[in-house]
């Protein structure tokens, strides 16, 4: 089994465009895609246009929930902005979403915990907003009765991928679209991947093993930066630029 595992494009549809290119590249035909699709101050709605045409199998992320279950007044404003964007076929597609699913009968998928959307699974972070690693007994944890032998999660943007002492394998592919952000949940802290590139994982399993890939495609990310920019989001227009918040 060969697959690629895409996550938190976040309304960036050049950088989808590459890497989609790019998976068919490396010959790779079937994609699994962890959520978090349009919210951010880009274009929300050709990226969806994009998604809802690449027969994948997906689940819907935390902001995906934002943009179908939220009163428009209580959005935050990248929600606000990509909602403005989207039309009724948009937002029905993201509300059938599944939270969790299993691809092939071998990978669980889920956005950020198999609890809860909105909580980093292979990351913590300290009062003070330091972003580090979670413990191996709350990252088993949150594992406990989930059968498969390779689990995806995104959310944190982070790539990231851990074996558990039972041989189970939690990778998150990283960041499509959005490599910089701030957050204030569960402390105010920001997360900075140092690279512009568009980030995806390409998964391969050989007999019980799985064997993780990441790929980082250089796209058109100073066009992005520039939208960000004009939507007057300039801490988005850094990380787009430079993979940084400044």
């Amino acid at each position: 089994m060969r697959f690629a595992a895409i996550a938190d494009v976040h309304g960036n549809y050049l950088a989808l465009e590459a890497v989609l290119a790019d998976i068919r590249s490396q010959g790779v035909t079937e994609i699994v895609n962890l959520g978090d699709m349009a919210s951010g101050p880009l274009d929300a709605k050709r990226t969806l246009d994009i998604m809802m045409g690449m027969q994948a199998t997906c689940v819907r992320g935390n902001h995906d929930r934002y943009l179908t279950d939220d009163r428009l007044e209580d959005m935050w404003p990248s929600d606000r902005y990509s909602h403005g964007q989207l039309e009724a076929k948009h937002l029905d597609w993201l509300r059938a979403l599944p939270f969790s699913a299993v691809y092939r009968d071998a990978v669980y998928l889920c956005h950020a915990t198999p609890a809860d959307d909105n909580t980093y699974w292979l990351e913590a972070v300290t009062p003070d907003g330091v972003v580090h690693m979670a413990a191996i007994e709350t990252i088993e944890q949150r594992a406990m009765g989930i059968e498969q032998s390779l689990i995806l999660c995104a959310h944190s943007h982070i790539p990231r991928a851990i074996k558990l002492r039972d041989g189970r394998m939690i990778v998150n592919p990283g960041s499509v679209g959005c490599p910089g952000y701030r957050d204030v949940a569960p402390f105010p802290h920001a997360v900075e991947t140092g690279t512009p590139d568009a980030c995806y994982a390409i998964l391969e399993q050989s007999g019980e093993a799985w064997q993780v890939t990441y790929r980082r495609v250089p796209y058109n990310n100073a066009a992005m930066a520039d939208l960000a920019r004009a939507n007057g989001r300039a801490e988005w227009a850094s990380a787009l630029a430079t993979g940084w918040i400044g």
